[in-house]
């Protein structure tokens, strides 16, 4: 069954943000990675992969610009078991790809202009209990 799994925040100040969700709702980090033009900071309540993204400092890709240029929702992700399928229905929907070309996850803007990811099964590691 597909179900909602990751939801991003774009951030300015990625320390001081990923505190407040540890400190106030003990949320545990999984992992931090260099993604392209941003940093990802992967934290987990246990359920969700909920991730903040810190773009460099004068990046102008598609992507980062997607849901504005200010901190913001940047986007949710949907697990599903065949990503090809599923980009195939997104275009028949009339849905604009963001993502470039091959890339995984593909990142769409539904018809309602609201940014979304689709994921293979798995993608997001949950952390080990404390």
């Amino acid at each position: 069954m597909n179900r909602i799994v990751h939801l991003a925040l774009k951030v300015e100040d990625l320390e001081k943000t990923a505190e407040f969700y540890q400190k106030v709702f003990g949320f545990r980090e999984v992992e931090t990675r260099k993604t392209r033009d941003h940093l990802s900071r992967h934290m987990t309540d246990g359920q969700l992969d909920f991730t903040l993204m810190k773009y460099d400092e004068g990046t102008k890709s598609a992507e980062s610009l997607a849901a504005g240029e200010k901190p913001c929702i940047h986007h949710f992700a949907i697990e599903v078991d065949d990503v090809a399928g599923c980009t195939a229905g997104l275009k028949k929907y009339g849905c604009e790809i963001i993502s470039d070309p091959g890339v995984i996850p593909v990142k769409f803007r539904a018809p309602d202009g609201i940014v979304a990811e689709i994921v293979p099964a798995k993608r997001y590691k949950k952390a080990k209990s404390a």
